[in-house]
């Protein structure tokens, strides 16, 4: 028994020798006991600290604080003899519920080692702040109330609408045209709710394929089908917990997922694909529409009751041709834009082009207005947009016009602006040729002279 008590005290000393670093104290801070490797570290001999009072071996210790409290200490970083950073941890020894002393180890004893470990741990908080980051850029919105550029009656109204209905958690259906900036209004509602710093999660049910919407929407469980990821996958709805989900474009909603949503609204749950188990929800429905769902609905093509399910609150987004007297503000608010992401100098536009603008039925509204903007300015680069800079869309414009009126007053208009855009295009062709820019109009120059002063063209 005495030999089988020595091997087992031999091979506990050979464990604790190939420690970086260990020191233990009794109960009143005395080394019991220092291996070599910590002796060489601390410039001490072994026998020679045996016995001794820890801190005149190393002053900036706590063994004998850990050794009176009882409370560990784990990762403390101290510099031994001013100049080797060490990471230690100090471990009461407690027996039958009494502490009797205190153990530490070294963890790393080399200055290279330390400054690895905290590049390291440096790199990692750097990875994770920008995960977070991404994380809280992919769950933000970012558009409030405030930015939607506009301040006509019709506008206004749908403002005051929205200021009412966002902070409840009723299911708004934005009916509008495409391009009438639909989205924008849905993340306005999402940022004046209280859900304002839980996800936005967005889906266009138009822009999936039939057959993935529903995994996309509801999520799957691993193995619900062939291809299905390891572990399944949370859809949109999960996603979306606690926080606004919004339908775009829900009247492209197959109908065989109409049920399926009917039951997700009325019961505040899901299942995922190929699952059993029910996740509860608590998410705000936000739904748009660029159709006439009555009509769809007359059509068959959309379950009634679904329909007064999402319509508990329409908000009808104006066209832009039902609120012309944004035009002016909007083309101001898409020059500093474009200026900005193109490196432009454009500073204005001229009056009577915001007059053609106005007169315009912009079928695409917003966005259509945007990019006829950005195509103008790239080809300006610097200066005042005129109608020259728009004269691929004339055409379009005096189309309207002359379709709008049918009276003299209107033609005249209609011809004043043709002839203004033909002058406008023989200066261009010939490079600001006088003689040139008359002989293609087939005018004599002094008539050219006359109608440039007529029209203020320079």
């Amino acid at each position: 028994m005495d030999r089988l008590s020595e091997t087992y005290k031999e091979f506990l000393e050979t464990v604790l020798e190939q420690v970086d670093g260990t020191i233990v104290t009794d109960y009143e801070g005395r080394v019991v006991y220092l291996n070599k490797k910590y002796a060489e570290m601390l410039g001490v001999d072994v026998a020679a600290s045996l016995g001794k009072h820890v801190r005149e071996i190393i002053p900036q210790t706590r063994m004998d604080i850990v050794a009176k409290t009882g409370q560990e200490e784990i990762g403390s970083v101290h510099m031994i003899n001013g100049i080797t950073p060490v990471v230690c941890n100090r471990i009461p020894l407690v027996k039958e519920g009494k502490t009797i002393g205190a153990v530490a180890f070294t963890t790393f004893r080399k200055l290279d080692e330390v400054a690895g470990l905290f590049s390291e741990i440096n790199r990692l908080n750097l990875e994770l702040k920008e995960y977070k980051s991404e994380l809280i850029k992919l769950r933000e919105t970012k558009y409030t109330l405030d930015q939607i550029v506009g301040s006509s009656v019709q506008l206004n109204a749908v403002k005051e609408i929205i200021k009412k209905v966002a902070p409840s958690k009723l299911t708004v259906l934005i009916s509008g045209e495409t391009g009438t900036g639909k989205e924008l209004f849905a993340q306005a509602i999402h940022q004046l709710s209280p859900r304002k710093h839980k996800p936005f999660i967005r889906i266009n049910c138009a822009a999936i394929p039939k057959d993935l919407l529903e995994s996309e929407l509801f999520g799957y469980e691993e193995g619900a089908f062939s291809g299905a990821k390891k572990g399944g996958k949370p859809g949109k709805f999960e996603l979306a917990n606690s926080g606004t989900l919004l339908l775009d474009e829900i009247n492209e909603l197959p109908v065989y997922l109409q049920s399926k949503l009917l039951r997700i609204i009325q019961e505040q749950e899901i299942e995922r694909v190929g699952g059993v188990k029910t996740i509860a929800l608590d998410v705000r429905l936000i739904c748009t529409t660029n159709r006439n769902m009555q009509e769809l609905v007359a059509n068959g093509e959309f379950r009634e009751d679904l329909f007064y399910r999402i319509n508990v609150v329409e908000v009808a987004i104006p066209a832009l041709r039902e609120r012309s007297e944004d035009i002016s503000e909007l083309t101001q608010h898409f020059i500093k834009k474009i200026n900005s992401n193109h490196g432009l100098g454009i500073s204005g536009i001229q009056e009577d082009v915001l007059k053609l603008f106005a007169a315009y039925k912009w079928p695409g509204n917003i966005r259509e207005l945007e990019h006829v903007m950005e195509r103008a300015a790239v080809m300006a680069i610097s200066g005042e947009l005129n109608s020259q800079h728009f004269d691929y869309l004339m055409p379009r414009l005096i189309g309207d016009i002359s379709v709008e009126s049918g009276k003299t007053a209107g033609l005249e208009r209609v011809k004043t602006i043709a002839e203004k855009q033909a002058i406008l295009n023989a200066l261009a062709n010939h490079h600001g040729n006088k003689t040139l820019a008359a002989k293609e109009l087939n005018i004599h120059r002094t008539v050219l002279y006359s109608k440039l002063k007529k029209y203020g063209i320079v």
